[in-house]
């Protein structure tokens, strides 16, 4: 199982990143984990046009979704004509917040996609083993372990400490862990993780090693919310770049 790094600025694009897009590759099948602003232009970069064989979006903030709108230019008008309907794993809503964003009339896109309801619960998508889970966020937002060959990622997506995060990320290989928010000042609750949080997520879950994500470069400081995670985690720490890849 490859993991490979498109996008990972947090909440809007940062000077050298997308938002949140992750290509995860096993046996010739290609799985995206959400589709953030600016990423389709990583997708080329990195991985190819064409490269997606599935669709999982954790929720519907425009830094996890966005670009599977613009995708649908990509598949409906492909020279060749029309590529099949992608499989999309997604909250409800998913298919009328994608069209709206799409066109103003509301086009259906059901041509370029086929939605499937994102539910607490473990399913298969190719040749991955995926369980989902509601994490603490505003809206219906879920984090996701991906298992394959004995091999295991979690990916927290947005979310403040909640236990359904434990869950997912214990004994995981790599943990994707967003880290929003700077500790030791007044955060927003409820809503995302500071670098010590994910540090804490990280030694209680038992993790190999501790990926963070969804930084917010005009906001935080990178070397801070490093040194609270390393303060709260024994293990190996990286803040992951786009391009990035992760051999499982």
């Amino acid at each position: 199982m490859r993991l490979t790094v498109l996008g990972c600025a947090g909440s809007f694009p940062g000077p050298e990143s997308a938002c949140s897009a992750y290509l995860v590759e096993a046996d010739g099948f290609r799985l995206l984990i959400d589709f953030g602003s600016g990423s389709l232009s990583a997708l080329q970069r990195y991985a190819g046009i064409d490269a997606v064989d599935a669709i999982l979006l954790t929720h519907l903030h425009c830094d996890h979704m966005l670009d599977a709108c613009t995708y649908v230019v990509v598949r409906r008008y492909a020279p060749g004509g029309p590529l099949p309907p992608l499989p999309v794993y997604a909250p409800m809503g998913a298919a009328e917040r994608i069209s709206a964003a799409y066109s103003a009339d509301n086009e259906p896109v059901d041509d370029v996609y086929t939605f499937y309801a994102l539910q607490p619960g473990t399913f298969p998508i190719g040749p991955f083993t995926v369980t989902a889970d509601r994490v603490n966020h505003p809206i219906e937002t879920y984090g996701v372990r991906v298992e394959h060959n004995g091999r295991v990622l979690a990916y927290s997506s947005d979310t403040a400490p909640c236990e359904p995060l434990l869950r997912l990320a214990q004994g995981a290989d790599l943990f994707l862990c967003e880290a929003s928010y700077l500790d030791g000042v007044a955060n927003p609750p409820d809503l995302h993780l500071t670098g010590g949080e994910a540090g804490e997520a990280a030694t209680k879950a038992d993790v190999a090693r501790l990926l963070l994500t969804h930084l917010v470069p005009a906001w935080a400081s990178e070397a801070s919310t490093v040194e609270a995670a390393c303060a709260a985690y024994a293990g190996p720490v990286e803040v992951v770049r786009p391009g990035a890849r992760y051999d499982l």
